[in-house]
């Protein structure tokens, strides 16, 4: 292996987060607008290219691949990536493939994302009533997805939720989704909205619900224990007594995580985020397509980013606007 990815802050770089479409079947309301414009496919890497990236990532010593979208499994043959991304795991460079998706099409994907050594699967899901539903998605069925979950748990895979906490819409179901997840072991993270892209006429302020309050909620009801367990990523973990489940609470905008950030993200066309919350990148194509026999290249493009690395990110609603917006939209960058 190569010498390790190492940030000007000391920081190991060993978490890759790969957007391997932005293009979604839902439209959920605080991620994209209603009549999105998605980029023309041409502008797409390949999924021979995202094999080439990926595996010149694990080279430099990456040992966790998260692959996101938009929804990833909507992207035509993708199962195919995941099956040569595989030979990683089997080899024990790669410890980790894992999916963060809707839904919608796990029904039809999880036993084949199984097979190929997938073992963990994130799910986004911010309400069990249909009919909301419906509203936050514009464009989602909610029995779909919980077939989804179904056959992920069937397939044997670990399903964590993953629930953006808006206010105003999912306060009251709570103790619902949380009570769902203990009845189906699965643990759940809550996430604040972040501010990502223009999402037509939504208002984030009026959206945002700080996890401060979400824990609040938690400790009028349950008995919270504080975890030390640390992924290197945003989530702060505790522990419902009662329940004996993990809570996860991913707060961006009340409290900055960046100290321990192990990861950095790669756009479906190429781009590397050292920063979800930065709009610092870099264009790692042209290093990729421009020499297609030789990957030194690339790994000095990437290396060259990697030492761009910033501390941390400047998201803050504290003074009632959306400082830090990005204008990029999450579904460009990855979940």
């Amino acid at each position: 292996m190569a010498a390790p990815l190492i940030d000007p802050f000391q920081r190991a770089i060993t978490y890759l987060r790969v957007s391997v479409t932005d293009r979604c079947d839902f439209r959920c309301v605080y991620c994209m607008a209603e009549n999105m414009t998605f980029l023309p496919k041409k502008e797409l890497l390949t999924l021979e290219e995202l094999d080439r990236m990926c595996s010149t990532f694990v080279r430099l010593g990456v040992r966790k691949l998260r692959i996101t979208g938009g929804e990833p499994l909507v992207r035509r043959d993708i199962m195919t990536f995941f099956g040569s991304m595989g030979r990683h795991l089997d080899s024990g460079a790669l410890e980790e493939l894992t999916l963060t998706t809707n839904g919608s099409q796990l029904e039809r994907f999880a036993q084949q994302l199984a097979d190929v050594g997938v073992r963990r699967v994130n799910i986004s899901l911010d309400t069990l009533d249909e009919g909301k539903f419906a509203d936050i998605t514009r464009w989602g069925r909610l029995p779909q997805v919980l077939r989804g979950i179904d056959a992920a748990q069937a397939a044997g895979l670990r399903v964590k939720i993953n629930a953006v906490a808006l206010k105003g819409f999912n306060e009251d179901e709570l103790p619902r989704i949380t009570e769902w997840c203990a009845e189906r072991d699965m643990d759940l993270t809550w996430i604040e909205v972040m501010p990502m892209g223009d999402i037509g006429n939504e208002n984030r302020l009026g959206q945002y619900w700080s996890l401060k309050d979400v824990r609040a909620a938690y400790e009028g009801a349950y008995t919270v224990t504080d975890l030390p367990e640390r992924t290197g990523g945003p989530a702060r973990y505790v522990r419902l007594e009662e329940t004996g489940q993990k809570i996860g609470f991913i707060t961006p905008l009340s409290h900055n995580f960046c100290e321990s950030c192990n990861r950095v993200r790669i756009t479906c066309t190429g781009e590397i985020y050292m920063c979800l919350g930065q709009e610092d990148m870099a264009d790692l194509r042209p290093a990729l397509r421009n020499f297609p026999q030789d990957d030194r290249p690339l790994e000095d493009a990437i290396r060259a980013a990697i030492d761009l690395k910033p501390k941390g990110h400047d998201f803050d609603y504290s003074r009632q606007r959306a400082d830090g917006q990005m204008s990029r939209h999450m579904s460009h960058t990855g979940g």
